[in-house]
C-alpha cells in the first residue's frame, strides 16, 4: 500500500502527461492553467480506494484523472463574475482574470466534456456515470447556493461538494471491479467525506456552518464527521490505514 503523498505525487505525473484534445488548440493553455496546483485530495482518494479494494492504484489513475478535471471545471465556472467573483485561485489568478470570461467559460466547458472522455475508457460505463451522477450534484449544490436556497444547508453540501467525494470512492471501487454488492460499506464511508472537508472549510474561511453554527460547534461537527468516517472503515473488510490517513489529514487541515 503507498501512501497518500506517493499517490499525489502518482496523479500528478500522470496529469501532467494527459493528452487534451488538439482540435482545442491554444484553449488548451487555459486547461492547463486550471489543473495546476491543488492538493488532489478526490483524486489520492480514489487511487487509495482502488489499492485498499485489491486493485492496483494504476488501474484507478485514468478515473482520477477525470475527477480532477471534473473539479477544476467547477472551480473555473465557480471563480467567474457571474457566480462567485473570485479574482484568485490557488495563490495566482482565476482563469477569467488571466484568460478573460470567454476563455475561461470555454476552458470550464471542455475540462468537462475531456473528463467524461477519459471517464469512457472504462468498459462498462459504470465510471462515466459515477462522474456524471456527482457532476449534476455539484451543480444542484451550486444552484441551490447562488439561488440563496440554503436552509438546508447539509443538504445543500452534500450536493456542492459530497457528491465529488462520494464519487472518488466510487470510481475507485469500479476500478478495481468491486461488485456493486460490495460496496456499500465503502459508500458509507464515502458519504461521510464530503461533510467534513465542506465544515473544516468553513471554519478555515469563516463562513457556512461556522458563519451558522459557530466556529466552537463547527469544529464539533467536522470532527464527529471524521469519527463517523473512521467507523465506516472499521466496517470495510479490508487494509484501509491510507484511507484513515486521508481522513485524519482531512480534519486538521489548515489551509
Amino acid at each position: 500500500m503507498r501512501r497518500a503523498e506517493e499517490l499525489r505525487e502518482l496523479v500528478e505525473e500522470h496529469l501532467s502527461h494527459v493528452e487534451l484534445t488538439p482540435t482545442l488548440g491554444d484553449l488548451r493553455e487555459a486547461l492547463r492553467y486550471s489543473l495546476t496546483g491543488g492538493k488532489r485530495i478526490r483524486a489520492v482518494l480514489c487511487l487509495a480506494t482502488c489499492e485498499a479494494a485489491g486493485g492496483e492504484a494504476e488501474d484507478a489513475l485514468t478515473a482520477a484523472a477525470a475527477l480532477e478535471l471534473v473539479q477544476a471545471f467547477a472551480l473555473v465556472h465557480d471563480d467567474l463574475p457571474a457566480l462567485d467573483d473570485d479574482p484568485e485561485r490557488r495563490g495566482r489568478p482565476s482563469a477569467h482574470i488571466a484568460f478573460g470570461e470567454g476563455v475561461a467559460l470555454l476552458a470550464g466547458d471542455a475540462l468537462l466534456a475531456e473528463a467524461f472522455r477519459l471517464a469512457l475508457e472504462y468498459e462498462g460505463g459504470a465510471v462515466a456515470r459515477e462522474l456524471a451522477g456527482a457532476t449534476l450534484g455539484m451543480i444542484g449544490g451550486q444552484y441551490r447556493d447562488i439561488t440563496g436556497d440554503d436552509a438546508d444547508l447539509a443538504e445543500l453540501h452534500r450536493l456542492k461538494t459530497g457528491r465529488l467525494f462520494a464519487a472518488s470512492v466510487g470510481c475507485g471501487l469500479w476500478a478495481a471491479r468491486v461488485p456493486e454488492a460490495q460496496q456499500g460499506p465503502w459508500r458509507a464511508f464515502g458519504d461521510e467525506l464530503g461533510l467534513l472537508f465542506q465544515v473544516v472549510d468553513d471554519v478555515l474561511d469563516g463562513d457556512g456552518y461556522a458563519a451558522r453554527l459557530g466556529v466552537d460547534d463547527a469544529r464539533e461537527l467536522a470532527q464527529a464527521a471524521a469519527g463517523r468516517a473512521r467507523e465506516r472503515l472499521e466496517a470495510v473488510p479490508a487494509d484501509t490505514s491510507v484511507l484513515a490517513e486521508i481522513v485524519d489529514g482531512l480534519a486538521v487541515r489548515t489551509a
